[in-house]
């Protein structure tokens, strides 16, 4: 009984791992369709993944002739390397970021090959016991100095990498100084081959499909204002809802989902950041210049992400379980989604403006109705809380409705802010047509038509002609007899 129990076991183990091997093909070719899918996906959403791609490719292929081309292997030999590592860690996705990293790299190790000659030669006037010492003292100095710079927020931010450099190349230069004769021949080889690797990411990264990091935080800034929009436009309908069915209303998850949108701007700080680091290197490109104020977009956004704030705020009353009364909710109602209307239009009219460096001034009207609609809210505030008794029940709508104050105020400032950009960045001016005063003046007063009364009780009416428009449509029709200025005619 035993054998046969344990050679059915045996059995039953063969067969599972029979059915594993059979399984794995259909399980490995699966997986390998999940991979491609989600290559595909990622490449779609934003085809310029792959473009970088090619572009690394493409630099590592160039600089690596130095190793393939013997003229080229002769003049820098094995220091060649550091072209190619010079590529694999300063080719950044954007062009700000690739010219960041190049300049970075390439000033800090001038300076800190330059030094480290320096200090090798200086080491060297105190003989071979107080040379190892010095260079010590110095290494440590220097090192100390450059570690704590990194410390202050402008040097972090900017130079944060090129210190880095500065600390590992000066290191690396007054160290190896003291074995090797011919440093300043190895120091101008490794110069040399950096700089080729750096010159080849900018000017790959520039001239081919370049991604501007400038370009990126200017759209990125008007789609967080279209995105507060969006928000905006259905909070009221979705809050009042209840009030308007009276209470019978189901607002399903998929028509939420629009009310989410404005979450990506709260954690959209260090992006925007980056982004306006990277911008700060770039050249002048395409519609905006040199000294593009891009600091300025940060504030833009700052100013988003306090109006988003208050949307998180606002946007736990809509799934509340304390109900606010809704005789109160039906009389702030028309307030509310009139600020909220205005805003929306206004929001948008200063996204367009930003995104086609137009002129902001379309907002100016829909701010000045939603402060209108906010001080009508105000009023209805005051006149229901004093009606109703229960200040319970209308506690939650109140709230809402202060915020939504808040929210304009939000508004407001970011229209400030975005007319403080147009003025710096020299946003187009939109002309309107209009007619001109003195035109205007011609039209309006052409001549006087006066009644006047004869003795023989006849209706006549004198027509006396003050001024004629030079440029008037009837003086260009030859056949009219146009009267002279101050002629009387009666008819």
């Amino acid at each position: 009984m035993e054998f046969e129990s344990t050679a059915q076991e045996k059995a039953r183990f063969f067969a599972s791992a029979w059915d594993r091997i059979k399984a794995l093909p259909v399980k490995l070719k699966a997986k390998v369709i999940s991979i491609a899918k989600r290559i595909k996906k990622l490449g779609k959403d934003d085809p310029r993944r792959l473009i970088h791609s090619l572009k690394v490719g493409l630099a590592l292929t160039l600089v690596s002739l130095i190793f393939y081309v013997r003229p080229l292997y002769d003049g820098f030999g094995v220091s060649g390397m550091w072209a190619v590592l010079t590529v694999v860690v300063v080719f950044e996705f954007t062009v700000g970021g690739t010219l960041s990293k190049c300049l970075n790299r390439g000033f800090a190790t001038f300076l800190a090959g330059a030094l480290g000659i320096g200090a090798d030669y200086f080491a060297s006037l105190f003989e071979k016991k107080g040379e190892p010492i010095v260079l010590g003292i110095l290494v440590f100095l220097l090192a100390a100095a450059a570690t704590f710079s990194r410390f202050f927020p402008r040097i972090k931010a900017r130079y944060d990498y090129g210190v880095l450099i500065f600390i590992l190349t000066f290191s690396l230069v007054a160290v190896s100084g003291y074995r090797v004769d011919e440093l300043v021949v190895l120091a101008h080889q490794r110069l040399s081959t950096i700089i080729m690797g750096g010159a080849t990411c900018m000017l790959i990264s520039i001239f081919i499909c370049p991604v501007w990091a400038g370009e990126d935080l200017h759209k990125a800034v008007a789609s967080n204002l279209e995105k507060l929009a969006t928000y905006l436009e259905g909070f009221g309908g979705i809050y009042f809802q209840s009030c308007i069915d009276d209470g019978s209303a189901v607002v399903s998850k998929d028509g939420k989902s629009f009310l989410e949108g404005y979450r990506s701007i709260l954690n959209s700080k260090n992006s925007e950041e980056s982004l306006a680091n990277f911008a700060r290197w770039e050249p002048g490109h395409g519609r905006f210049r040199l000294r593009h104020p891009w600091k300025h977009y940060l504030k833009i956004g700052a100013l988003a992400r306090q109006c988003a704030y208050q949307f998180e705020a606002i946007n736990g009353y809509i799934d509340s379980d304390i109900q606010a009364s809704q005789e109160f909710k039906s009389k702030i109602e028309g307030s509310c989604k009139r600020m909220s209307a205005e805003c929306v239009k206004a929001l948008k009219a200063l996204a367009t403006a930003i995104k086609t460096m137009t002129d902001p001034s379309t907002a100016n009207p829909h701010m000045e109705n939603s402060k209108a609609a906010m001080k009508d809210l105000k009023f209805a505030l005051k006149a229901a809380s004093l009606e109703n008794a229960d200040f319970l029940a209308i506690v939650p709508a109140a709230t809402v409705a202060s915020i939504l104050v808040e929210i304009v105020k939000s508004v407001e400032k970011i229209s400030e802010a975005v007319h403080e950009l147009s003025q710096l960045a020299h946003f187009n001016k939109t002309v309107e047509p209009t007619v001109s005063p003195e035109k205007s003046q011609q039209l309006l007063h052409r001549g006087i038509i006066q009644p006047v009364s004869y003795a023989d009780d006849n209706d006549n009416v004198v027509i006396r002609i003050d001024e004629i428009s030079t440029d008037s449509p009837e003086n260009e029709k030859p056949h009219h007899q146009v009267p002279k200025s101050g002629q009387r005619m009666e008819v």
